[in-house]
């Protein structure tokens, strides 16, 4: 067998094994809390009982998995170089708020109009992640410390934006804040109609499926294409293997932390802008939080790779859609929360342990053939 489809299929069986192992460990933890396994394993399969409870269900999952992709996208580009952008939260809040209230200020044809959303987004988030790659490159400071200082500045400052300078119109006695209104120039197209395909009603809820979506499949396929088959993608991976064996070979490693770290950034500014772009129009007090937090776990259970931060985020969404039917069956939702943590650590222990077994078996090999040429 090929060496990298042997390595593939350790891969995978590891996978399943830690994640048929984090259920058994979740079941314990739901019995504890009182619950039966069973019924919170057909929760977790529960999308409604109505036709268009079953479609707002299959809505959900994908407006959720859609944030934690691009999250996951984010921090597996600091992965690769070995930098550890603990800051993907802070980069897309305030990237998003930015972002909204630029698109709240003009009118202008749709594709104009969303296209200064996303430029914008972008723009904020890298160069909000510059600061701590300049304080790396030019004065040593760790970009882990950098970035979770950096978390609490932006988060305080979105939150006085939002209440200040950035806020809109509120209606008396409105508890929530936001920034004003986008037009409707500004909102993203819905995907609702893919519903139709397959023979369901469109979903009601939250906008429907979001539009973003495409964008989320585009970004992915064209950082895959960036890292695994340009040089600029090697020379991120060159230079976060050995900085000193880059360097030799022509590859300026501060250069790549600053360019690989505002790459980081810029796609993190995007991951507010399906929630902004799709449903609510605004960024408000009530914008989801912990996205960039998740974006970690994401990234390492795909493996810092585009089709397996996919999966990943495709199964957080799924477990996280499953809160509602979760607290109708009796169970605690923070059993989500247990069974997300232990599925992650139970993927890297899986992971360096097939890697130390694919490593070991293509030594043996290696001996094999040595005997046979001698």
């Amino acid at each position: 067998m090929p060496a990298g489809l042997n390595r593939a299929l350790l891969t995978l069986a590891g996978a399943v094994v830690a994640i048929v192992l984090a259920i058994a460990v979740c079941s314990v933890a739901i019995v504890a809390a009182g619950g039966d396994p069973l019924h919170a394993l057909t929760a977790f399969f529960d999308f409604g009982a109505s036709e268009r409870a079953q479609s707002n269900s299959v809505a959900t999952l994908f407006n959720r998995a859609v944030p934690l992709f691009i999250a996951g996208l984010a921090v597996a580009i600091g992965f690769r170089m070995n930098l550890f952008n603990i800051g993907v939260e802070g980069q897309y809040r305030i990237a998003a708020i930015c972002a909204a209230y630029v698109g709240s200020t003009f009118v202008a044809p749709a594709p104009i109009q969303i296209a200064v959303i996303i430029v914008v987004a972008m723009v904020v988030g890298g160069l909000y992640a510059l600061i701590p790659a300049i304080m790396k490159v030019t004065r040593g400071v760790n970009e882990v410390i950098a970035t979770i200082m950096l978390n609490y500045i932006a988060i305080n400052i979105s939150a006085y934006l939002v209440r200040g300078p950035f806020a809109g119109a509120r209606a008396e006695g409105e508890l929530t804040v936001s920034t004003p209104p986008l037009p409707d120039s500004g909102m993203f197209p819905d995907l609702n109609f893919v519903f139709g395909w397959f023979g369901m009603l469109a979903p009601t809820r939250e906008g429907g499926l979001w539009g973003f979506l495409v964008v989320a499949i585009v970004l992915g396929v064209v950082l895959w294409v960036v890292l695994e088959r340009t040089r600029f993608g090697f020379d991120v991976k060159a230079s976060g293997l050995n900085q000193s064996a880059a360097l030799a070979a022509g590859v300026n490693p501060k250069r790549m932390v600053i360019a690989a770290m505002v790459l980081s950034g810029a796609i993190a500014g995007l991951i507010g802008l399906p929630e902004v772009l799709g449903s609510t129009g605004s960024f408000g007090t009530t914008f989801t939080s912990g996205l960039g937090f998740l974006g970690i776990a994401v990234a390492l259970l795909g493996r810092n790779k585009p089709a397996g931060i996919a999966v990943a985020a495709l199964l957080f969404a799924f477990l996280d859609r499953a809160q509602g039917p979760l607290q109708f069956a009796n169970i605690p939702p923070s059993v989500i929360e247990i069974i997300q943590g232990v599925i992650v650590l139970l993927v890297v222990v899986a992971n360096e342990v097939t890697n130390r077994f694919a490593l070991r078996l293509e030594e043996r090999r290696a001996a094999r053939q040595l005997k046979v040429t001698a």
